[in-house]
């Protein structure tokens, strides 16, 4: 695996009719869907895709999200998720995404913790030198990527002074 200069995307994803709400975009809980399948690319080019969970039972959990939303989407419409590693440490990965339009406009936006599990426990468990070793190659090239300007955001409600 060569070191990645780019955040790793996704194939494209077309929205499902039952993930519409009656609001007529995309529901809430389905951003996470779409989300997860894009780090289902990342963890997959790590080397932690499903066939790492049956035979080294070992996995990835999340253990923090934030979503952010900028533009709705609705049905039609069709979005790329992205994945760049902002942080890690033998068990745990920081990771950011994007959700684009295929028209290239930025959707919502979701940043994670995510933890490695060993599933006889379950437990945080190392990830395993290989895999660190994707790890390590993937984020030496995300490093040179901008730094995502919705990352390390709070929630809060901004008040004016008086």
């Amino acid at each position: 695996m060569s070191s990645q200069t780019q955040a790793l995307l996704s194939p494209l994803m077309e929205l499902e009719k039952d993930w519409i709400d009656y609001n007529g975009h995309l529901n809430m809980a389905f951003y996470n869907v779409l989300f997860d399948r894009g780090c289902d690319c990342g963890f997959e080019a790590l080397g932690m895709g499903p066939d790492y969970a049956n035979e080294k039972k070992h996995t990835i959990y999340t253990a923090e999200a934030h979503v952010k939303y900028s533009r709705e989407v609705h049905l039609g419409d069709r979005v790329k998720a992205s994945f760049q590693i902002l942080d890690f440490d033998e068990k745990r990965l920081h990771i950011f995404q994007e959700l684009r339009h295929e028209d290239g406009w930025l959707s919502a936006t979701s940043e994670n913790i995510t933890l490695h599990i060993d599933m006889g426990g379950p437990k945080v468990a190392p990830f395993p030198e290989d895999v660190f070793s994707k790890i390590e190659m993937m984020a030496a090239g995300h490093q040179n990527l901008p730094y995502p300007e919705n990352a390390g955001r709070r929630i809060e409600i901004r008040r004016k002074s008086a």
